[in-house]
């Protein structure tokens, strides 16, 4: 019973039961959304009302898709894009860390670099290689 009371005097109770409240409003406000939208909805309509709205010509076939070397571009962008978010604050707090840091710090450059080169090998980075190895 004693653990009981100290979990309600916890000084982060309050923070807790406001989390649980306003998950079950924003539940309770999705579930009657869709209620309303399911009843509310045009029931019958024709073809061309239906059909999403585009301008210009009709296109007579499927529309390219955008090639994997954007997508894997963009992937390596992010991993070293957070190397850099890593970076920062070891750069800012250099001397603080000393040796320690500077080893684990090299240790995740040269994680990367592995990676980056594992990249290059697979020919990532090659825009006139079409396919991925």
């Amino acid at each position: 019973m004693q653990q009981a009371t100290e979990a309600l005097n916890h000084p982060y109770f309050g923070v807790f039961i406001l989390l649980v409240f306003t998950f079950w409003v924003f539940n309770l406000t999705l579930r009657i959304q869709r209620f309303l939208s399911r009843k509310m909805a045009q029931k019958k309509g024709e073809k061309l009302k239906l059909a999403p709205y585009e301008c210009g010509p009709v296109a007579l076939k499927q529309p390219n898709r955008v090639s994997h070397h954007f997508y894997i571009m963009a992937m390596l962008f992010i991993l070293f894009d957070v190397e850099i978010v890593f970076m920062f604050p070891w750069a800012i707090d250099f001397k603080k860390l000393g040796l320690f840091g500077l080893v684990e710090m090299l240790g995740f450059v040269f994680f990367l670099t592995i990676g980056f080169i594992y990249a290059l090998k697979r020919n990532a980075l090659s825009w006139q290689n079409l396919e991925v190895k």
